[in-house]
């Protein structure tokens, strides 16, 4: 198929930016930038389901089980599925749409799609590899708490179901005694956690070697590419679901699941009118599909051209709710049994303080007309109903026992996980098999979500610079190698406390700002319209008229105002964090001190310090090209336009083999036109500055300027 020129239409305006020297490239078959490995050397899926597993397994991660559930029940419940939805189907599923099409289409990792619009926006692939390295960085800590715990679960009984004995005293563990025995095994067991994040105490010896444990296993499973990671993510994906739904059957038949439930999903539409409820909810449509990441870009980039990546969009945004709705029916149900156990255990210890005085205070009006002997006979209802009237009569040791209570406790994040789950586990019978299952689990869902972020690191890198390209081995075990060292950050006893401020602080901003850039690249700079041209004669029909719309304009929009939302509770909210104080057994909201708030201001910018030094550097550039004399500027000129065409065939990013091989016979013929000094020339309306010499010298002008530009890659 012949390529398209470029349209005429209405978006051409707004690239007024780009300089006159630049050539503003076309999306469409036969073309690709950037330097990689040859499009006919490019890796490329086994099979579909292969494809899907590894898109489905890298945005479906951690934060469906222990993110969306919290967010589900502290903003509205069913009313923020409805809302969670609409933003879904209008936000996520087109920008997720774009960044698959624009992979598949150029074959090239996030660099190379932004370079390929122009040299001006690579700084957008830039960013996002940051980002990924950033958010690898700690995603790793996570799976390697997941290997201690799993590893800690082949034991009966669990070590975190009772409180340690004091050898000196012979007394309970005062610090386990004032919380709760999970509590305890987590903060000084598992993290040995300091009282703030200013005290370091050295390193967790523990925790380093699960965290060289976890690194190993990526790196194993990456050092082949998408070969070695593929076939690991035929466990890794799928096993998640079947101990979801194991969980999830088995939580149905415990007592309290239906509470549970129903506090999950009852809806609450006033929520509707708050703000922060609706940022809520873009962030984690946002989050959740990967967007700005590159890993979806990255592995979209090895499919085939005519792979219909508008299906693999709604296919895998659909795959995504539903496990996340999967996920908290399970979280809930197993917190309903959890709430409902220590509801009753509450109950019957206060219906035990009123019978020890039922002498003296059985004939006062406010005595329950319940038998407080038999505590079983007695529900949470009637308790309640009896301690709203009368409590106060009773005494300060009769306390109320709430299940709302109950269920608000440790709902997010590694409380959810790591602190609520595992005492729930604790109360199942054969706790160690449930145990063993659930960390197996979450040991799943973060390989595979780390798989996809390590390929939005390394293809990029070795698709941009041949020199890596050609050791992708070596590549893949350094950058391993590299994170585990800045990751000893993260096993200091202080640790968890850097790990929630990279995981508040730094892919958040920076992420929205490279949507926002790769938004505005597509659908202003290149142009909205000649995109859905390319993705036409990808797939052979044309997607909906409605996604250039929602792409200029909704998706851009609503990117912006989170981007300005986010910005403004930084501003107006001091930056917290959740510490644990080891005297009172209890968690304290603390503020960041000086130095961490200047970490956090460093980790915020230098992601997004690639995309404006990528424009300044390209726009240095090309003016200091437009000041060469003119007939060098002609022949440059011929070299780039030439250079540019047989780049453009000999790739052929977006076009079959049928298309390559007539592409390298319209090389051969453009080839012998070169030696005869004719056809390069005459292509940009240079004729009059060029002489014979500069024709003959054109061939070798060409290839000195290739060299120089490998040199330079080898050097970046």
């Amino acid at each position: 198929m012949a390529e398209k020129p470029p349209l005429p239409t209405d978006d051409a305006e707004e690239s007024h930016w780009l300089d006159e020297g630049q050539v503003e490239t076309q999306f469409g078959p036969g073309q690709v930038a950037g330097g990689g490995a040859e499009g006919q050397d490019r890796p490329a899926w086994d099979s579909k389901l292969q494809y899907v597993l590894a898109q489905v397994g890298f945005s479906v991660g951690l934060g469906n089980v222990w993110r969306f559930p919290y967010l589900c029940h502290q903003n509205g419940g069913g009313a923020f599925m409805v809302l969670y939805v609409i933003l879904l189907v209008v936000i996520g599923v087109p920008l997720f749409f774009m960044e698959l099409a624009a992979g598949q289409c150029i074959r090239q990792g996030s660099i190379g799609v932004w370079k390929h619009i122009s040299p001006k926006l690579a700084g957008i692939g830039y960013s996002s590899c940051l980002v990924c390295f950033y958010v690898a960085l700690y995603y790793n800590v996570i799976i390697a708490w997941s290997l201690f715990y799993m590893g800690n679960s082949f034991q009966y009984p669990l070590p975190w179901e009772q409180c340690p004995i004091d050898t000196a005293t012979n007394n309970t563990v005062k610090e386990c005694e004032g919380s709760s025995p999970t509590s305890y095994f987590w903060f000084r067991k598992a993290l040995d956690i300091t009282n703030s994040i200013d005290e370091s105490a050295g390193f967790n010896p523990i925790m380093t070697g699960c965290l060289l444990a976890a690194w190993a296993i990526v790196a194993l499973g990456m050092i082949k590419g998408i070969k070695s990671s593929a076939r690991v993510m035929y466990f890794s994906s799928i096993f998640p679901y079947v101990v979801l739904i194991i969980f999830l059957v088995r939580g149905l038949m415990l007592d309290g699941a239906m509470e549970g439930i129903a506090y999950m999903f009852y809806p609450k539409v006033e929520t509707w009118a708050e703000v922060q409820v609706w940022r809520q909810a873009a962030t984690q449509v946002f989050f959740a599909l990967g967007l700005g990441y590159g890993s979806v870009i990255a592995y979209s980039s090895y499919n085939p051209v005519n792979n219909n990546c508008h299906r693999d969009a709604l296919m895998v945004s659909g795959i995504n709710f539903m496990t996340s709705v999967l996920a908290s029916l399970v979280v809930f149900v197993v917190l309903g049994f959890r709430a409902k156990n220590i509801t009753l255990r509450c109950v019957a210890d206060n219906l035990g303080l009123l019978g020890e005085e039922a002498s003296h205070w059985s004939e006062q009006p406010w005595w329950p007309q319940f038998n407080v002997s038999d505590p079983s006979s007695v529900s949470i209802g009637e308790y309640q109903e009896w301690f709203s009237h009368y409590g106060s009569l009773a005494g300060p040791n009769i306390t109320d026992c709430d299940l709302d209570k109950e269920m608000n406790k440790g709902v997010e994040g590694t409380g959810l996980a790591f602190i609520a789950f595992t005492e729930a586990m604790a109360l199942f019978p054969a706790s160690p098999f449930w145990s063993t299952l659930f960390f197996l689990m979450l040991l799943n869902l973060g390989l595979s979500t780390m798989f996809g972020t390590m390929q939005g690191i390394l293809t990029p890198l070795m698709d941009n610079f041949s020199l890596l390209g050609r050791h992708r081995t070596v590549l893949t075990v350094s950058s391993c190698a590299l994170g585990f060292l800045i990751g000893l950050l993260f096993t200091q006893r202080s640790g968890n406390y850097f790990v929630a401020m990279f995981d508040d602080y730094s892919a958040t901003l920076p992420l929205i700002i490279v949507v926002v850039f790769e938004t505005y690249s597509v659908s202003w700079v290149y142009g909205a319209d000649r995109f859905l041209d390319d993705i036409e004669v990808m797939l052979k029909w044309r997607p909906p008229v409605v996604y250039k719309y929602l792409w200029k304009y909704v998706c851009l929009l609503a990117m912006v105002g989170l981007l300005v939302a986010s910005i403004l509770r930084m501003f107006f909210k001091w930056p917290t964090y959740t510490a644990w104080n080891e005297n009172t057994a209890s968690e304290d909201s603390l503020k960041y001190p000086g130095w961490a708030l200047a970490m956090i201001t460093v980790l915020i910018i230098i992601p997004t310090l690639p995309v404006p030094i990528g424009y300044v550097y390209s726009t240095l550039r090309s003016r200091g090209a437009s000041r060469l004399r003119p007939q060098d500027a002609a022949v440059a000129g011929c070299v780039a336009i030439v250079g540019q065409d047989v780049h453009r065939e000999m790739y052929t990013k977006c076009s079959s083999m049928e298309r390559l091989d007539a592409a390298l016979e319209e090389e051969e013929e453009e080839e012998d036109e070169k030696q005869r000094g004719v056809a390069a020339c005459s292509r940009v309306g240079f004729l009059s500055g060029c002489s014979e010499e500069h024709y003959q010298l054109l061939p070798q002008r060409a290839e000195l300027e290739l060299e120089e530009e490998q040199e330079e890659d080898t050097v970046v």
